[in-house]
């Protein structure tokens, strides 16, 4: 891909409740990068799909570079802009980091997904959401809680945020205020949480404007996410 213009603002098509959006956000505001963000609040949005054909959010322009998944967005910010490195130096660290990031991305988002949710709700029944959706949430914690057992400090995997923890909070703030998960068996990810809640640099995606976001948990209707 080419390289991005630095005199264009970049942009990033988000949402306000998109856990993988609120990733993206967290790196831009780490590494102090000042962008344009744009919602999508239809499925289809046309301005959407002319930089992401599968309709996903996010996505990022950055000059004449667009770039779409979280992931693939995350390693090209921490590639291009290294200011506030995304991953530590150490080996070991750095594996637990994509650890976790993998298990939130792979193994809980996409099965807690508003669009999957809706679907089980159709073929099963609509009392088996929310069981669906904290069953696979509980599921991907206990793996956490046992991965970050070892090496957190303050956050995740020491006493600077990096890439697990740009995971973990989205994740643990949909668990616990979307999905009302019994956080009861997972003190460290709980006590992540408080954390993440006190430092300004996760409160200003966890304070979304409320005129953005409908409160109702499974009525939501929001973009695929990836």
């Amino acid at each position: 891909m080419e390289e991005g213009n630095s005199t264009t603002m970049m942009k990033l098509y988000s949402h306000p409740m998109s856990s993988c959006s609120r990733r993206v956000r967290l790196a831009l505001y780490l590494k102090g990068l000042n962008y344009e963000c744009i919602n999508i609040t239809s499925i289809g949005d046309p301005e959407l799909l002319k930089v992401n054909p599968m309709g996903y959010v996010p996505a990022l322009v950055d000059g004449t570079t667009v770039v779409s998944d979280s992931y693939a967005i995350l390693l090209y910010l921490e590639e291009k802009y290294p200011q506030h490195a995304l991953l530590p130096q150490d080996i070991m660290k750095k594996s637990i980091n994509y650890q976790a990031a993998s298990i939130v991305s792979s193994s809980i988002q996409p099965l807690q997904n508003t669009t999957l949710v809706h679907y089980i709700g159709e073929i099963v029944s609509p009392d088996e959401k929310l069981p669906w959706a904290q069953y696979h949430i509980r599921k991907g914690f206990v793996a956490l809680e046992k991965l970050l057992a070892n090496h957190a400090g303050k956050y995740a995997t020491g006493d600077e945020i990096y890439l697990a923890d740009l995971y973990l909070a989205p994740q643990l703030d949909n668990a616990i205020n979307r999905f009302k998960l019994d956080m009861t068996e997972f003190p460290l990810l709980l006590k992540l949480y408080k954390i993440y809640c006190e430092t300004p640099s996760f409160q200003q995606i966890f304070a979304e404007p409320p005129q953005q976001i409908d409160k109702s948990l499974f009525n939501f209707t929001k973009p695929q996410e990836a």
